[in-house]
């Protein structure tokens, strides 16, 4: 019989003893217990520096149902493991006369051409910047010299904005999808732990192996990517999708299109909006990327500096601010990390987190966020948020000495609002940092919410807000600051046959919920057309 048992607790230093610690915990000889399956492993770490593992496992274990029904009476969190059900798909009678156009090679774009892919559509996939081999390469120019390419950069090409990053694949949704999606990476090369981990991730080095991978597999299936192919232009017909124009020219006919850009193409969001594609604004958070030695965060969450089993530590950490109802945050933490460029734009500074799978700098980053909604920007324009994006980036341009040097400052300096040029710990951006006061970079409101939340988040970290804290600014892409608006059938309210998707639609915020959602939209635009013959 197959079981499924949840709140298994074993310590950390026990974990290489799982299925004999199983056996004596349900009273049966250790070779009845077969086929173990990890679904899900978190950290308890209130009892520190004692730390111990909480799992859900699935097993199954040969011993009379007599006894079963024994243990599963006397074992809390133990019970009979769910059958699981297919997903039945219907032929829709409508056959497609193009082959499906998917805009933009992110975790959407990629898992919607993927699923596209597997079911015989021959997927068309146009990407404005480069492969990841070429990415990278451009990114560490831009990061060496200050060089950017405003088409290929952290926020564009292959892999999406995420591929620079930590590689975090935790996600607040609850979806069928998300394990397809974690089995995919699997396939590609991500380590089979993310699919049970609480926190996975998988780290930039590993994910661009991974989006390779994926590449590979579409291309495979009769799927087609072409980089350096930017859409300038949409093609409608009497309301629906006719095709669309890339490079400023060449015309694709195509009666299906999936709209995966990512939150940083602005252009895209300014062509819809000059052809009466409905918008709406949304809230989303900006703030400074902080650092710390990441012994300090160790100490703090283990109550040990190191902690080899466990590996360096990470945090979650929320202030509500009762004068200005705002809520800070910190934002996508980066255990042994660095903080990196990201703009996608001349004339801005944006910052951002990554760490590679080993997380093994010795520093840990965070952004500290507070939200901002339509109430700040400067007026009702569906692309107001975005112009307010873009007034903060230029700020942090002019005072990194617009070069795309960034603002930076001691977390005490900060909270002093003094310039002294001290770092006790210096800060890893690249190309380069220049002392600054960092309230004149963040809109006051934020700034101001910022210094009480660094102080409550100081009594939650020993030294968080202490002389080796790093404050280097300014973060604001944390998510996309405009929803494109979509029916209950996926496609856009205002054009048939354009289905937007992901973190760039405003449906998503980080790469697993992105995936699902690209995978949501194939499934709705398969729901309505099948295959060209």
């Amino acid at each position: 019989m197959d079981l499924l048992y949840t709140n298994f607790r074993i310590p950390v230093e026990e974990d290489g003893l799982l299925i004999a610690t199983l056996a004596r915990k349900l009273k049966v000889p250790s070779d009845s217990i077969s086929g173990l399956r990890f679904l899900r492993r978190s950290l308890d770490a209130r009892k520190k520096p004692n730390l111990t593992f909480v799992y859900t496992i699935q097993f199954s274990l040969s011993v009379p149902n007599t006894e079963v029904n024994r243990i599963l009476a006397r074992v809390p969190g133990l019970k009979e493991a769910p059958v699981e059900i297919p997903v039945l798909w219907n032929k829709p009678s409508i056959v497609l006369k193009h082959r499906p156009v998917v805009i933009g090679a992110g975790p959407a774009g990629y898992f919607a051409a993927l699923a596209l892919a597997r079911r015989g559509y021959a997927p068309l996939v146009l990407e404005r910047g480069d492969s990841v081999e070429e990415r990278t390469r451009k990114v560490q120019e831009f990061w060496d010299t200050g060089t950017l390419d405003t088409e290929s950069n952290v926020q564009f090409g292959e892999g999406g904005a995420g591929t620079f990053s930590d590689g975090k694949l935790t996600t607040r949704i609850q979806d069928r999808r998300i394990s397809d999606v974690l089995r995919t990476f699997v396939k590609h090369g991500a380590p089979s732990e993310i699919q049970f981990l609480a926190k996975p991730h998988i780290g930039t080095d590993v994910l661009k192996e991974v989006v390779k991978g994926i590449r590979m597999e579409i291309e495979s299936l009769g799927g087609e990517i072409r980089f350096q192919t930017k859409v300038t232009g949409l093609i409608p017909s009497t309301g629906r999708m006719k095709g669309v124009i890339v490079n400023h020219g060449e015309e694709i006919p195509a009666e299906a299109v999936i709209l995966a850009i990512g939150h940083s193409a602005r252009d895209v969001y300014k062509l819809l909006h000059s052809m009466n594609i409905t918008l709406e604004r949304k809230s989303f958070a900006i703030g400074l990327r902080v650092e710390h030695p990441q012994a300090l965060i160790n100490l703090s969450q283990y109550g040990v500096e190191e902690h080899p089993q466990v590996g360096p530590a990470d945090y979650q950490l929320t202030y509500q601010d009762v004068t200005t109802g705002r809520g800070a945050y910190a934002f996508c933490m980066c255990p042994g990390g660095k903080v990196v460029a990201a703009t996608s734009e001349e004339g801005g500074v944006v910052t951002n987190g990554m760490s590679g799978y080993a997380r093994d700098t010795q520093i840990a980053n965070s952004a500290i966020v507070v939200t901002v909604g339509p109430e700040d920007f400067s007026t009702a324009h569906p692309l107001a948020g975005l112009e307010f994006q873009r007034k903060w980036e230029h700020k942090a341009f002019i005072a990194g000495g617009s070069n795309y040097h960034a603002p930076a400052q001691r977390v005490i300096d900060f909270l002093e609002r003094r310039v002294t040029g001290r770092f006790d710990l210096s800060p890893t951006y690249a190309p380069g940092v220049v002392p600054c006061e960092l309230h004149g970079v963040l809109p006051t409101p934020v700034g101001d919410v910022l210094d009480r939340a660094l102080r409550v988040f100081n009594g939650k970290i020993k030294g968080f807000a202490g002389e080796k804290a790093t404050l280097t600014g300014v973060e604001t892409r944390t998510s996309a600051p405009i929803r494109i608006v979509r029916n209950t059938q996926g496609e856009s309210s205002s054009m048939e046959g354009l289905y937007p998707a992901g973190e760039g639609a405003g449906y998503a915020g980080g790469i697993t919920s992105a995936a699902v959602d690209g995978l949501r939209s194939a499934e709705y635009l398969m729901a309505q057309y099948a295959p060209i013959g």
